[in-house]
């Protein structure tokens, strides 16, 4: 029914939701699954949350919508909350990561021009070589993707991972110092800011180099560039910490949230920045109906006291040491590598190695067989992020199967689930 009436810009691994809790699903026949993609990072919290659903089933009996052109009663504590948990002045509130990140630029524009400097029309946004911020026309526009931009010009002038250096267009290489160096040392008065994933998600959970982002952040101090760091994915516990970037000890301009700021009970995203900054932005100048609407907030004010309350950064950080030991004990000689923070993690298949030509999919059709759901990224790189509640038994035993879908898979004559 979704092949025949949904437009097909996803591909998904066939298997169908019936009902979740925690970190467990059921589809339709009532088989039982462990969730190992936790919705791309947005039920950190365990899906169906009880005090989460409680806040949500509470608050849509009392207000659910009041758009920003009055005020209500549950906004303004949101925003105290966030605010004062995170260490910034202001939230500016949206409802999906994408629109956090176009606000995100926007903004860093508006600072640019008032508080820096740049000539109207000339503020740059710099971003990285494969990253991933949504599929947005201003954010496929700083992608260096082709499945992302591909057909979809003209883009947006002024932002992307590219510079002019001399005679060359050169591209800035996520965790190589130099090449952001030598960006802001030829364009650096003109550029706004500089957007940044603190370990890149949708690439295949590339972490950088301890001490990384502190140089980054040390570079945008000294050319007057805001540092962006995009959170959504990495952030609210997921890799073992509140925000990632916290394991290189900074604090950056702007804070993107998004994802499991809400449990994945309801899209919710948010702009952090001090008010140097945010006030840049004037009543009547960006906005959006559903923006810091009260169920969002209330939901969300919940959301993120359960990741405190549960100490869900602990978890994932204990978790997630289990998880990466465990699968390299494995010792398969299809695994590539295996890496990752907390319970943010990927298994790099070596597809050459498989005696039968045995892809990433079909590793992952076997595990959704044997009741463990996971999904490739960029071919070959399986991601593996459950929900940071997840019992340990159940990490244990999805490593188990980890283990034992590897060795069959050069064993069995017909990979269950595939068409091919």
């Amino acid at each position: 029914m979704e092949h025949e009436y949904g437009a097909h810009n996803y591909h998904p691994l066939p298997v169908v939701f019936d009902s979740a809790k925690g970190a467990k699903v059921w589809d339709p026949e009532g088989k039982e699954y462990i969730d190992m993609l936790s919705a791309y990072s947005a039920v950190n919290q365990g899906h169906c949350h009880p005090k989460i659903v409680a806040t949500l089933v509470e608050q849509a009996q009392k207000l659910t919508l009041s758009s920003r052109a009055f005020y209500n009663s549950v906004f303004g504590r949101f925003a105290q909350q966030v605010t004062e948990m995170f260490g910034y002045d202001m939230v500016l509130p949206m409802n999906t990561g994408a629109e956090a990140v176009e606000t995100a630029v926007k903004l860093s524009r508006k600072w640019a021009y008032m508080k820096k400097g740049v000539p109207e029309g000339q503020a740059v946004v710099l971003s990285v070589e494969n990253n991933f911020h949504g599929r947005t026309l201003g954010i496929i526009s700083m992608s260096t993707d082709p499945d992302s931009r591909v057909g979809f010009g003209p883009y947006l002038q002024g932002v992307g991972p590219t510079f002019v250096d001399g005679d060359k267009t050169r591209t800035i290489r996520y965790g190589v110092l130099e090449d952001l160096e030598r960006a802001l040392e030829l364009n650096g008065k003109n550029v706004a800011a500089f957007l940044i994933e603190p370990i890149q998600g949708e690439a295949g959970i590339v972490v950088p180099e301890d001490g990384y982002l502190s140089k980054v952040h040390a570079l945008c101090k000294k050319h007057k560039v805001l540092l962006i760091c995009d959170e959504i994915q990495t952030g609210l516990c997921r890799t073992g910490k509140m925000l990632a970037c916290e394991y290189d000890n900074i604090k950056p301009d702007i804070i993107l949230l998004g994802k499991a700021l809400s449990g994945g009970m309801y899209p919710v995203s948010a702009v952090l920045a001090e008010k140097d900054v945010m006030l840049c932005i004037k009543p009547g100048e960006h906005g959006s109906t559903y923006g810091g609407n009260p169920l969002g907030c209330a939901v969300a004010m919940t959301a993120l006291r359960v990741l405190v309350d549960e100490k869900l950064a602990d978890r994932a950080m204990a978790l997630g040491e289990i998880f990466r030991s465990g699968v390299t004990a494995l010792n398969s000689p299809l695994v590539a590598t295996v890496r990752g923070r907390g319970l943010l993690n990927a298994v790099v298949i070596d597809e050459s190695k498989s005696k039968k030509g045995r892809t990433a999919w079909q590793f992952c059709l076997l595990l959704k067989s044997r009741g463990v759901l996971a999904k490739p990224t960029h071919v070959n790189i399986v991601r593996f992020a459950p929900p940071l509640v997840i019992d340990e038994a159940d990490l244990r035993k999805a490593i188990k199967i980890i283990g034992e879908c590897l060795h069959d898979l050069d064993t069995l004559d017909v990979i269950p689930g595939d068409d091919h």
